[in-house]
């Protein structure tokens, strides 16, 4: 126990530093630059990840520039039961989902073959094939990408939190006084922006691997098309008589997990709750009937909307600069 200790103190602190380092050196895989019109997938094997705790550290590095600048003190809210979320002065928080980490290491304890052992687990958003958190969010902020990435575009996001109500796991976390809200309604619209896993989407697009892919010492995760990550899932799965999560809840996701123990097991071992999610078993939330139905009448008022709010910000943001060039 105590060298499996300094071997994670020994990681996080040295081999951390050198991976983030060089997280902008290493290029995609070729496979994964000529999927840009597909479905891009991450399979994470269980197995290898030892907890360092690197992938979070270069995520937080990596993602610095998007995470939310509050404006203090906030504005009241009406009604008043809408609550300020605000992180602002715990950024340092990594045992959990907050607006500024949003890949955190989730732990659990379970016995096998008669031996307690402890697996970690990477945990952030799922990027679901057929996202609610994008289907029903009535601004149009969140969105899925032709790649398969969900993004949330905190330019027009209102934090009305739909996508975190909508998500099966609650992943995406608000951060108050931040964002399109403060400029139109700030007493009575939305209370922030919602932030999430958007898979360095950015990196992705310079032909980049995202970070906690690239400065991980184990390899614990990979990326590549999803019908590619799927074979390779089944093939480890097979080898050691494992299991699979991510393939078919809620209607498919495209962060794939490898475990030799049950899910329905680690599930019950792990910490669960504001900003640590579940691993039960999920049905395809948009599956339902009154989903779909509410899913088209939003997506008319939805892109309306967001289109209104890219119009606003280009606006706000062009006479910004003729401001400064007087």
């Amino acid at each position: 126990m105590a060298n499996e200790i300094s071997r994670r103190l020994f990681i996080k602190g040295g081999l951390a530093a050198i991976g983030t380092v060089g997280a902008s050196s290493l290029p995609l895989p070729a496979t994964v630059r000529g999927a840009t019109q597909g479905a891009l997938a991450t399979l994470i094997d269980i197995r290898k990840c030892i907890g360092c705790e690197a992938c979070v550290e270069a995520c937080q590095e990596v993602n610095e520039p998007k995470f939310p600048e509050p404006e203090k003190p906030f504005p009241k809210m009406y009604p008043s039961r809408v609550k300020v979320s605000d992180w602002s002065d715990e950024r340092d928080v990594m045992d959990r989902l907050t607006p500024y980490n949003w890949l955190f290491i989730q732990e659990a304890t379970v016995t096998v073959n008669g031996e307690e052992q402890t697996f970690t687990i990477p945990r952030r958003c799922m990027h679901c094939q057929n996202p609610p958190c994008a289907d029903l969010c009535p601004w149009g902020a969140a969105r899925k990408l032709k790649n398969g990435i969900t993004r949330i575009d905190a330019d027009i996001c209102l934090g009305g939190s739909k996508c975190k109500a909508v998500c099966p796991w609650h992943i995406p976390e608000r951060q108050t006084g931040v964002g399109l809200y403060m400029d139109i309604l700030p007493a009575f619209a939305g209370n922030g922006v919602m932030y999430k896993c958007d898979r360095c989407y950015d990196r992705l697009e310079q032909g980049e691997l995202p970070a906690c892919i690239e400065v991980c010492p184990e390899n614990v995760q990979k990326i590549g098309p999803r019908d590619e990550i799927i074979k390779e899932a089944h093939a480890i799965a097979k080898e050691i008589n494992g299991h699979i999560y991510g393939e078919k809840e809620n209607g498919g996701t495209n962060t794939i997990y490898v475990s030799p123990v049950p899910f329905e097991e680690l599930n019950k071992a792990m910490e669960k709750g504001p900003g640590k999610p579940h691993m039960k078993p999920v049905e395809d939330s948009m599956a339902h009937a009154d989903n779909l139905a509410k899913a088209m009448v939003i997506a008319p008022l939805a892109g309306a909307v967001a289109a209104l709010g890219k119009f606003y910000k280009f606006t706000k943001n062009d006479n910004g600069s003729e401001e400064s060039r007087k």
